[in-house]
């Protein structure tokens, strides 16, 4: 796999990294307000809601990874499969909460999926 290809998965799942901390340990701040234009009454009684996507956010995260630094063909197989489950979770985000979701993750994804795809 390509040098280019191995650190837009990283750049990928350091993003889930992040969106896992905002969404699991910054839910009700200022700053994961922001991001997510939600209000602190809203933040508040959303707070274990946030925690369970961020965990989901997490194993996205570790399988990328994952896919990163396993051995090919292993490695690309799971590459493509974590890559692609950004995406489509991405497309669902933007479709059932905000549309924002599509270019914070969806489009990053298919970036990536592109450039994991050609390094093959």
């Amino acid at each position: 796999m390509s040098t280019v290809a191995v650190i837009a998965v990283v750049a990928l799942a350091l993003l889930h990294v992040y969106i896992l901390v905002l969404e699991m340990f910054l839910w009700t701040t200022s700053r994961a307000r922001a991001s997510f234009g939600t209000s602190q009454e809203f933040a508040v009684a959303t707070k274990a809601m946030a925690a369970n996507q961020g965990l989901y956010n997490g194993f996205l995260a570790a399988g990328l990874f994952w896919g990163a630094f396993a051995s090919d063909p292993v490695g690309f197989r799971v590459r493509v499969f974590f890559v692609a489950c950004v995406a489509v979770a991405g497309l669902f985000g933007a479709v059932t909460a905000s549309r924002k979701i599509l270019f914070v993750q969806t489009v990053p994804a298919l970036v990536v999926l592109a450039l994991v795809l050609l390094a093959r």
